[in-house]
């Protein structure tokens, strides 16, 4: 027995459950896992297994833009490293609200380990798969995120586990992910090749972008928010019905960052009369918006997150042997497509000078 699994079963029996049946779930792109838990009663729940060391560190809010960069990928991109005490912390401030984060049944975040509601298998997307009206589900994804944006956005979130700094993604982490791009499509693709040049201009077209971000960084975005990390809950009421799992690298962010995150989804076809119902619906509960100004941050952003998960993408599938993931390319380079127009002229120039139109598919 690995050391990691007697930890496990220590855990399981302090909270009582030393007999119930453990079912583990299929793995995501993470280092944490998960299992469903019966108990001897019938009743269902979550274990989540996080091991703190799996990680580089999470980011100190004191670290300069270079300190990030010599500290690694976590700290440049300001994830959380997956750390159980984030997770808690993010679900309080959730439920607080009355938007539906699982309840934390026990927790030893110094193990990672952590006991969590279950709240079954609805994902958004299967549940569509299976004959579900698909509106009514994105309607209440945008009710949910409207209460979380006309909330108050604290600095510090305080969980079971402890507090959590809420930092800002800021103009750091949103170049660097886009960066991604630049660093990994050409091993993907090796016709794609960017010369000094190319890598300058590359900076120079995204920078009034990630400024224009940081600056207007307003609310808490779960930073994840799309169909596959949802779950529907219609015996609840109102937004309440949208179950939020995998939250923990939570940032305060801007506003529009979750509505493209969820409208123009990497996994699966959202129509564009789809993205404009939901669209109008957001803004029909926040009157008070500017809507022109925010539709240029949404398609700019939009664009940089796109250009963002193509390179990871493709990191999946060069440096992780992964190759499923290239089956998502085509619909992310639609997106990007679609808003390289509206984005800024810079960063569609960029695109149109260095990357062919055949490999933009």
């Amino acid at each position: 027995m690995s050391d990691r699994e007697q930890q496990r079963l220590d855990f399981l029996k302090a909270a009582g459950l030393a007999e119930a049946v453990r079912a583990p779930l299929p793995g995501d792109a993470s280092t944490r896992r998960y299992e469903r838990l019966t108990a001897p009663d019938g009743r269902t729940l979550m274990l989540m297994d996080q091991p703190p060391a799996a990680e580089s560190q999470p980011c100190d809010p004191t670290w300069s833009p270079g300190e990030r960069r010599t500290r690694g990928w976590n700290a440049v991109a300001r994830l959380s490293a997956g750390r159980i005490e984030a997770f808690a912390a993010v679900a309080a401030h959730l439920r607080a609200l009355g938007l539906s984060a699982p309840e934390i049944v026990a927790i030893d975040a110094a193990a990672g380990l952590a006991l969590l509601e279950d709240f079954g298998d609805d994902l958004f997307a299967r549940v569509i798969e299976r004959g579900e009206p698909e509106e009514p589900l994105y309607l209440a994804a945008v009710e949910a995120l409207a209460r979380l944006h006309d909330a108050e956005t604290p600095e510090i979130l305080v969980g079971a586990a402890g507090d959590w700094p809420l930092l800002v993604y800021d103009a750091t982490a949103l170049k660097g992910g886009a960066d991604l791009f630049v660093d990994w499509m050409p091993r993907l693709e090796p016709r794609l090749r960017f010369s000094e040049d190319a890598l300058s201009a590359w900076d120079d077209s995204w920078a009034p972008i990630v400024q224009g971000a940081e600056r207007h960084a307003s609310v808490m975005a779960h930073r994840d928010y799309h169909a596959e990390n949802l779950i529907w809950l219609p015996e609840r009421e109102g937004p309440a019905r949208v179950g939020m799992i995998d939250f923990q690298d939570a940032v305060r962010a801007h506003p529009s960052w979750d509505l493209h995150s969820l409208l123009q989804d990497a996994r699966r076809d959202v129509t564009p009369a789809l993205e404009a119902r939901a669209l109008d619906h957001y803004f029909s509960l926040r009157p008070g918006v500017d809507r022109e100004a925010f539709m240029r941050d949404y398609a700019g952003l939009a664009a940089l997150n796109e250009a963002r998960i193509l390179g990871i993408f493709a990191r999946l599938i060069v440096r992780d042997g992964k190759p499923r993931y290239r089956a998502f390319m085509p619909r992310v380079w639609a997106h990007l497509e679609r808003n390289l127009p509206l984005a800024g002229q810079a960063v569609w120039e960029w695109f149109e000078l260095h990357v062919p139109a055949e490999l933009r598919r």
